[in-house]
C-alpha cells in the first residue's frame, strides 16, 4: 500500500490552505492520503474564544468537498474536520472517505486541556468508541493526536482488528511571550526540555507499533501560529510526521520545518508474521486486568 503524509502549515485563511492541501494531494500516486489535526484552518484551540464555534458551520459542506476529492483522485482520504453535530455539542472528528464513499469517521476520544490546547471549551468527548475503519486499502484505526498518548486506545484497535494505527495531529512548542516572564513557557522551551518532549512523542507511538504488532502513520503541522489572546505568542509546531513499520522501525521520517509529501510503502502481511514471532496478544492476562476500569487503583 503506497501512503502519502501530507504535513503543511496554515497558510492564512481557509481557502489558501485548503487549495494548498489539494494542491499537494494532486502531486501524489498514494492509494491512502492522511491529512494531519484540524487541516483546514489554524489551530484555534490556542484560546478560548466563542468566535471560533462558526468554523464548524459548514463541516457539512466540508465533508462533500472531500469526498469529492477522494472521488476524483480515486484514493482513499483520511481528514480531520471541526464537526457541528448541535448547538453546544461539537467534534473534532477524522471523516475517512473510500473513492467518493464515507467509508467512516472517528470522534476524538481524549480531549486535552492545557496551555495553548484548550481543546475540552471547544470539542465534546466521542461517544462512538474505538472502531476501525474499513476501506480498500486495509482496516484502518484512526485515532486523533492526544489518543496517540494512551496505549489503552491503540491496543484496542488492533483488538479490533485495525491493521494500521493512524493518528492526525497538531502538537509543537510553545513561544514565549515577549513582554513578561511565563515560567512553564520558559522551562518547555530549553533545548533540552523540546528535545525529550519530541522524543516522549515519537517513542510512545513507536510502542503502540510494537506492542500491537502494526504500522503506525502519524501526520503533524509545521509553521509558527500567532495566540490570538496574546496571552502566548503561539506554537511552533514540530511536524516530524512519521511512519513506523509493524517493529517499530521508521519507515519515513519528514523535517521539523518543511512542508512536505511523505510517500512511503506500508506492507500490511508483514504483520501477521511479526505476530506468531512476538505473541504479545496471546500472552495477555486479561483476568487480571480490571483494575484499568479505575481511574486509579487505590481501591
Amino acid at each position: 500500500m503506497k501512503v502519502a503524509l501530507i504535513q503543511q502549515k496554515y497558510h492564512g485563511s481557509k481557502e489558501k490552505t485548503i487549495s494548498k492541501t489539494v494542491e499537494m494531494i494532486n502531486q501524489t500516486s498514494a492509494e491512502l492520503v492522511v491529512l494531519q489535526e484540524l487541516h483546514q484552518n489554524e489551530y484555534f484551540c490556542q484560546s478560548e474564544d466563542t468566535k471560533f464555534f462558526d468554523y464548524a458551520d459548514d463541516y457539512k459542506k466540508d465533508i462533500e468537498f472531500w469526498r469529492e476529492v477522494s472521488a476524483t483522485k480515486n484514493i482513499v482520504l483520511v481528514t480531520s474536520l471541526f464537526e457541528k453535530r448541535a448547538d453546544g455539542i461539537y467534534h473534532n472528528t477524522a471523516y475517512v472517505f473510500d473513492k467518493g464513499k464515507l467509508a467512516g469517521k472517528y470522534r476524538k476520544m481524549h480531549i486535552p486541556d492545557d496551555p495553548g490546547y484548550y481543546e475540552k471549551f471547544y470539542f465534546t468527548p466521542g461517544d462512538i468508541g474505538f472502531e476501525p475503519i474499513q476501506t480498500s486499502v486495509g482496516r484502518l484505526g484512526v485515532l486523533v493526536c492526544w489518543d496517540q498518548w494512551y496505549p489503552e486506545a491503540a491496543r484496542i484497535m488492533a483488538l479490533k482488528g485495525a491493521e494500521v494505527l493512524i493518528y492526525p495531529t497538531a502538537i509543537g512548542y510553545l513561544e514565549c511571550p515577549k513582554t513578561r516572564v511565563d515560567e512553564l513557557c520558559e522551562k518547555e522551551n530549553t533545548p533540552g526540555e523540546k528535545e525529550k518532549m519530541l522524543n516522549a512523542w515519537i517513542s510512545v507511538q513507536r510502542g503502540h507499533s510494537i506492542a500491537n504488532g502494526i504500522p503506525v502513520i502519524t501526520v503533524n503541522r509545521v509553521g509558527s501560529e500567532k495566540d490570538s489572546s496574546g496571552v502566548l505568542e503561539g506554537i511552533k509546531f514540530w511536524g516530524n510526521s512519521f511512519v513506523f513499520g509493524a517493529q517499530g522501525e521508521f519507515l519515513a521520517r519528514a523535517s521539523e520545518d518543511n512542508e512536505e509529501i511523505i510517500e512511503v510503502d506500508v506492507d500490511l502481511k508483514t504483520s501477521k508474521e511479526i505476530r506468531k514471532i512476538w505473541p504479545f496478544l496471546r500472552d495477555r492476562r486479561i483476568e487480571e486486568y480490571n483494575c484499568l476500569l479505575k481511574r486509579y487503583c487505590d481501591y
